[in-house]
């Protein structure tokens, strides 16, 4: 009996711990324009894969006339309410995502073509918003990328220049019009 007993205790504390994990699964917010869905499509995978909740907010085969100005709109609006604290934006070249999403406080986006920007994005500037452009990127380079951009934290190689870099995001994200 004391072993069912335990046994039943150790499947409780199992379900119990994977629901927790569940529910701390990090949401990240993705959205593309008509022209890059298939690389947003490819992206999502991966981050589920690696097991992060994915909420998307941009155009996809069943809505595909969502424009970039758009979806940029909705998916920094919701970051800025606190519904993820990192998001991928898509579209042909990556660029007019990144000039909407650097309108919003609190949104630091950085449009990149190479893993290694999309690393040195995080360490120099602390982005949470990656750009990529479904006209540059190949879906394994642009996962390569992903991973690089979630992998890496904020003054990362660089913890000499950390007082620096932390008082250069916070003067950067006064500057405002």
């Amino acid at each position: 009996m004391f072993g069912l007993a335990a046994l039943v205790a150790c499947a409780s504390f199992a379900a119990s711990a994977e629901k927790k994990g569940e529910e701390m699964k990090e949401t990240i917010l993705v959205a593309a324009d008509p022209f890059a869905v298939g690389l947003k499509k490819a992206i999502v995978a991966h981050l589920e894969k690696r097991g992060f909740s994915v909420k998307d907010m941009g155009a996809t085969d069943a809505n595909p006339e969502k424009p970039y100005f758009e979806s940029a709109v909705d998916l920094c609006r919701a970051m800025q309410k606190g519904e993820a604290k990192r998001a991928f934006l898509f579209c042909g070249t990556g660029m007019g995502m990144n000039m909407i999403a650097n309108r919003f406080k609190g949104v630091r986006a950085a449009v990149v073509e190479s893993v290694f920007a999309a690393k040195m994005c995080r360490t120099i500037n602390d982005a949470n918003v990656l750009c990529m452009g479904q006209m540059i990127w190949g879906d394994m380079m642009a996962e390569a990328a992903a991973d690089a951009f979630l992998d890496t934290k904020f003054t990362e190689g660089l913890e000499p220049l950390a007082k620096f870099l932390e008082e250069a995001r916070s003067k950067v994200e006064t500057i405002r019009d």
